[in-house]
């Protein structure tokens, strides 16, 4: 039987705006069950209106924060006592932070967010999207992974803070991490893939300087991709029916291209999933050897 997201129990993080929000919709659109994730209730719930307003289509709506291990915990666990059967996984939250900081786990929290969360999330819901198999985990990533460039060492950028290269950098860390899940994953009929959305317009600068953020809300405009087209390779990789046994692959206009050298580093890859592992207090339930 072809693949389709009709009637599937489709999750959204960061579906409250911008990219996510749009794949929220081209899912609704098709069928799917859709479930936005949202830091924030009332964005959320102005999202899951917006899903209505342009689709007709009622979607849920569940709060949660991937900031720490503790609340993605309690996002996934909040997930599996609501849906018996999950099917699709868009790890699409991310944020870029100008300064650094530091989370309640003591973790820089661009590393936590954009890879250390959707790892945590990924890894608790991996058993449940096994059971529903055939099922897709989608790793929002971007371009800025070839600018990426890990030292094992110095995770945390505790030596010297770079707001574009710690970007990239947790960038780098989603390809990876996709790279060894797919491994991990083989004959389960779970798919793991990453992909670029474009140079997109989203609020991903939310938490810069108002200079910063005035100037981007200026030209943002006149040089971005919106977020609807942003989301067509986000919805190509979920919903492809041809992508069905394709996994540990990259995507950029919803084509195949190869990631960068970096990133097809088996060694990294598994070393990462091991740092991230001990960070997070997980254990390996799913292709450990």
């Amino acid at each position: 039987m072809s693949w389709t997201v009709k009637d599937k129990v489709c999750v959204v993080t960061g579906g409250n705006s911008g990219i996510g929000l749009s794949t929220a919709i081209g899912l609704a659109r098709q069928g799917a069950k859709t479930v936005i994730v949202s830091r924030n209730r009332e964005r959320g719930e102005a999202a899951v209106a917006t899903v209505r307003d342009e689709t007709g289509v009622t979607v849920d709506l569940v709060i949660g924060d991937l900031g720490t291990v503790a609340t993605t915990r309690q996002l996934a666990l909040e997930l599996l006592s609501r849906y018996s059967e999950l099917h699709v996984l868009v790890n699409n939250a991310g944020l870029w932070m100008p300064n650094r900081r530091l989370n309640e786990d003591g973790l820089e929290v661009t590393f936590a967010v954009n890879h250390l969360g959707p790892f945590v999330l990924t890894n608790l819901l991996l058993d449940r999207l096994v059971a529903s198999s055939p099922a897709r985990v989608v790793n929002v990533s971007s371009m800025g992974h070839r600018r990426g460039s890990l030292d094992f060492d110095d995770l945390q950028a505790e030596r010297g803070y770079g707001k574009v290269k710690v970007y990239c950098d947790s960038k780098l860390c989603n390809v990876l991490f996709t790279r060894e899940l797919a491994r991990r994953l083989e004959g389960t009929g779970v798919t793991v893939n990453a992909l670029h959305p474009g140079v997109v317009n989203t609020n991903l600068v939310q938490n810069a300087p108002k200079p910063l953020r005035w100037l981007f809300d200026l030209v943002a405009p006149l040089v971005l991709t919106s977020p609807e087209k942003g989301a067509r390779t986000s919805l190509h990789v979920a919903t492809a029916p041809e992508l069905s046994d394709v996994s540990g692959s990259y995507f950029k206009d919803s084509r195949m291209i190869p990631p960068s050298k970096a990133a097809q580093s088996d060694e990294d890859a598994r070393r990462l999933w091991a740092v991230s592992e001990e960070l997070a207090g997980l254990s390996s339930p799913v292709g450990a050897a």
